[in-house]
């Protein structure tokens, strides 16, 4: 890259809170924020967002009556995204892109199920369940004119958002790129999906999701809650909390509908681009995708095994803590690097011994994501 894209703010919402201190104070606790819901069934492990962002995202709705017929899905979006408002000068210049696997869940399946009764459908239903709804809403509330847009890469979207970030400002069509997912699909109809492809976890402990447990039999995926974005800019700033070394995305052709190859491929061409982009042989550490399930840890297990040989980076997760936040997922797991980066202290997962040490200071930390499809992304990030 010829200019470095950096990342000057990062604001998320999640069961692990929404400042940077309770944020790191509880991935440090090495306690699991998993709960149960009477919604979906008080025996399946969820995670939630804290009660004050729940109680914050009620005063949005309050403040703002028009909010009260958009989507969970949207509300953390906008919540999440309020932070960097001071960050944006230039509106005009700045454009979003954020994304998300299932979209208006909540919204949709209450529309449906209305349908169903009456045959009737409320006219904001078309209006609040397309998937741009969240990118367009985040503007809306920024008063940002630049242009957004909404995709799906499911668990990889976030991360696919940063890629369109980082080629919107190389091709200097934005000054500055909000990039992200959100994700509210805590309902007992995407709790069913997952169910029926067996892959949620049927565990009583609260360790309930093992991802990184390579030697697992069975599948552990918890559904979490989040919204996750950052503001990516151009050049080096005072402002600036992570600089972007390297990228790399692949796809493959496909075995099964819902998994990756067992070698997976995918991973191995994105992280083998993202390196090449960085100018690196090797990582400090690597934030894996790891979603919890038999097949998809242990093929992201054997393509850095493939890629890095013998000399593994240290390798953790957060999945074990957070559950799998799908969209948001990613970033997620990008806001996890840069703690570490930028206290140079390494997150454990329990379920891996790594060994190797931290070094004196850590100095470049790759995250990956993968998606239903066979998409896979790499970033590189390290310190400014």
């Amino acid at each position: 890259m010829h200019q470095p894209i950096t990342i000057s703010g990062f604001s998320s919402v999640s069961a692990l809170g929404s400042t940077e201190a309770v944020i790191l104070e509880n991935y440090q606790s090495g306690k699991p924020q998993f709960s149960t819901l009477e919604s979906i069934g008080k025996d399946e492990w969820v995670s939630v967002i804290t009660e004050k962002a729940q109680k914050d995202l009620e005063d949005l709705e309050s403040k703002q009556p028009k909010y009260k017929n958009l989507d969970r899905t949207v509300l953390l979006a906008i919540l999440a995204s309020s932070t960097l408002e001071k960050l944006v000068t230039d509106k005009e210049r700045v454009c979003i892109n954020i994304g998300s696997s299932r979209g208006a869940t909540t919204l949709f399946e209450k529309y449906h199920r209305e349908f169903e009764n009456t045959g009737r459908v409320s006219a904001y239903t078309s209006p609040t369940t397309t998937l741009g709804n969240i990118s367009s809403w985040v503007a809306q509330h920024l008063k940002i004119s630049g242009f957004t847009m909404g995709h799906s890469v499911t668990c990889s979207t976030a991360l696919h958002a940063m890629i369109n970030g980082i080629a919107w400002l190389q091709a200097d069509m934005a000054d500055a790129f909000i990039a992200g997912g959100s994700e509210a699909a805590l309902t007992p109809f995407t709790l069913a999906q997952m169910k029926a492809m067996k892959l949620y976890s049927e565990s009583e402990n609260h360790l309930a999701c093992e991802s990184m447990r390579f030697e697992k039999t069975r599948n552990s995926i918890v559904l979490g809650e989040a919204a996750a974005v950052c503001l990516l800019e151009r050049g080096i700033t005072k402002r600036t909390q992570a600089v972007i070394k390297g990228y790399g995305f692949a796809s493959e052709e496909l075995e099964h509908s819902s998994s990756i190859s067992e070698s997976g491929l995918c991973f191995q061409r994105a992280m083998k681009m993202a390196l090449e982009k960085a100018g690196l042989d090797t990582v400090d550490c690597i934030v894996m995708h790891a979603p919890g399930t038999v097949k998809g840890d242990l093929a992201e297990k054997r393509a850095i095994d493939t890629i890095f040989g013998n000399g593994l980076p240290l390798l953790t997760s957060n999945k074990w803590l957070l559950g799998h936040t799908f969209a948001a997922s990613g970033m997620m797991s990008l806001q996890m690097a840069m703690l570490m980066l930028k206290h140079n202290k390494f997150i454990e997962n329990p379920y891996f011994p790594n060994a190797r040490h931290l070094p004196t200071e850590m100095k470049s930390v790759m995250v990956n994501a993968v998606g239903f499809g066979g998409n896979a992304v790499s970033i590189i990030i390290s310190n400014p």
